[in-house]
């Protein structure tokens, strides 16, 4: 009885931590803040968001919901978006978000 119980307790846990950790770099999502103006991404997209293997729905769920509310805003510094920007700004586009979302970001 007490091994079905620990058993019980930790597996849960193991679970979710497999699901929370994924390969690469993460989404600049600047916290769920509400933003007049969007930071550049520092990094590409990786295995987490690209993969279909490694894909975290979570985490694209987070770049969707980030590009759908701030993805016709400018960049804070008034500069273009730069290959990374493009890069995730694509890929909001090819997980079927609109591409007139995120305008700035595929200049």
């Amino acid at each position: 009885m007490r091994r079905t119980l620990v058993l019980a307790a930790v597996l849960p846990v193991a679970v979710l931590a497999g699901c929370s950790a994924g390969p690469g770099p993460v989404f600049d999502n600047e916290g769920y803040a509400d933003v007049s103006c969007m930071r550049h991404q520092t990094d590409e997209p990786g295995a987490r968001y690209t993969d279909s293997t490694q894909r975290n729905t979570a985490a694209n769920l987070t770049l969707m919901k980030y590009y759908t509310h701030n993805g016709a805003k400018p960049y804070c510094d008034g500069q273009p978006a730069n290959a990374k920007d493009r890069q995730w700004a694509q890929l909001y586009v090819s997980l079927g978000g609109p591409a007139d979302k995120v305008p700035t970001a595929l200049r």
